[in-house]
């Protein structure tokens, strides 16, 4: 099955949150996530310690998933900041 991947940035989001953002996203069935922790070498207490979320969901996923997909992102984005959206890959294939 192909997949779409996506990396989402919220910058500054604590990580709390970012689990929240998660655990929501995951609740749409095909959707799966992984936090990617921040990289950089020098502490900043502003700094999330997550760097982005990245998030799959299969090519088949229903309009109605869609929305609420964009739903629960403009929630976070309007709640705490906006994000950045960067498609990875159409074609991801889960090794599993």
């Amino acid at each position: 099955m192909t997949h779409t991947q996506e990396k989402i940035t919220y910058p500054c989001l604590p990580l709390a949150i970012y689990r929240e953002l998660a655990a929501h996203l995951r609740q749409i069935q095909g959707v799966t996530t992984e936090l990617v922790s921040q990289q950089s070498q020098q502490f900043d207490y502003n700094q999330s310690q997550i760097d982005h979320i990245n998030i799959r969901y299969p090519l088949t996923l229903s309009l109605s998933e869609k929305q609420r997909l964009e739903e629960i992102l403009d929630y976070y984005a309007q709640t705490y900041h906006p994000y950045t959206r960067e498609l990875v890959t159409k074609d991801y294939t889960p090794n599993y």
